[in-house]
């Protein structure tokens, strides 16, 4: 069978069209390599953040999301589901710029949050209007405020952005759990695989701990959405002098598994 009727039947790598995943999007991943932030002699995560800056800003009136995961645990590990802070290219908001800081509990279901301060053109409690632009890093943090108002049995998660304009807290999110369990940075674009290229550099990752110290990763392993889950063949993940990089509609050089760097 030639590489003609493979593509025709959907068998060869999908480097055009929109993604048939269940979603409708592509996404590819960046895991932080850490030690376990569970084990007993270890003092609990209690933050994370890391600098997004948008190289390349999309042109199509479609869904981009690149976001910063936190897997949540409580006390003797128990997993307390995840949440994700990130910018978002969202044709429907403002200058097609929102953020998010939205995620499930352990059920699946949406966490609860606070009521954010930030206005929201599509009314999402977790999508805000929120001007970003291209060329400019923004530092996404994610830290815990035992203080602050939650359900019981509950922890508030703050998320935050940071940039020229200084701090923006775009609300409290309350899942089950009081520390850091794993932490991945991700792209989820919902545009066709051939659309213009689109670029973004995460850089100066770092996990939080209650003393004030901190802890860098010194790695990251990429994964991608495989082409029977709808992803695209043609995005990809590697170093460069500054940071991280995650692009679309480039030929792929680093393979799912690699572990990458991270720039000091």
């Amino acid at each position: 069978m030639g590489a003609r009727w493979r593509r025709l039947l959907g068998g060869g790598p999908r480097t055009s069209g929109f993604p048939p995943s269940a979603n409708g999007a592509s996404s590819f991943h960046l895991r932080w390599d850490l030690p376990d932030l569970l084990a007993p002699d270890r003092p609990p995560a209690v933050g994370v953040e890391v600098v997004l800056e948008v190289v390349t800003a999309p042109v199509v009136e479609q869904l981009y999301f690149w976001a910063l995961q936190v897997d949540v645990a409580g006390v003797g590990g128990r997993r307390a589901g995840g949440a994700h802070l990130g910018l978002q290219w969202h044709p429907a908001h403002p200058g097609a710029t929102a953020v998010n800081w939205g995620g499930y509990g352990p059920d699946g279901r949406e966490l609860d949050g606070s009521t954010s301060a930030l206005p929201s053109a599509t009314g999402n409690p977790h999508t805000r209007d929120l001007s970003w632009r291209p060329g400019v890093p923004y530092v996404l943090r994610v830290d815990r405020h035992p203080a602050a108002p939650a359900p019981p049995g509950c922890t508030a998660w703050r998320g935050t952005v940071t940039g020229p304009d200084g701090e923006v807290v775009v609300r409290d999110l309350y899942p089950p759990g009081d520390r850091l369990a794993g932490v991945v940075m991700w792209s989820e674009v919902f545009a066709r695989c051939d659309d213009p290229s689109v670029q973004v550099r995460w850089s100066r990752p770092a996990v939080l701990l209650p003393d004030g110290a901190s802890l860098r990763p010194v790695a990251c392993t990429t994964s991608y959405q495989s082409h029977p889950d709808g992803g695209c063949a043609n995005t990809d993940q590697f170093p460069d002098p500054t940071g991280l990089v995650q692009v679309t509609n480039r030929p792929r050089t680093t393979p799912p598994g690699t572990v990458v760097p991270v720039p000091s």
